[in-house]
């Protein structure tokens, strides 16, 4: 399975997470800051190799606490 990684929002601020396309762990790339950003929304997208390739998503919701 491969592990794909889309920032939904704020659709502004780059990529500040990262994901290991095998083992579908999320990283953060910096710091973050609560002040600048409370809230990110991400997307995980994970594709099988089969033929043909099955595929599935979900929604990571990440709230930065001061």
């Amino acid at each position: 399975i491969s592990y794909y990684l889309h920032n939904l929002f704020p659709p502004d601020r780059g990529e500040v997470f990262v994901i290991d396309r095998k083992s579908g762990e999320i990283r953060l790339r910096g710091d973050l800051d609560f002040e600048d950003v409370g809230l990110y929304r991400l997307q995980v997208d994970a594709a099988d190799q089969g033929n043909p390739p099955l595929s599935g998503h979900c929604r990571v919701v990440v709230e930065v606490v001061d």
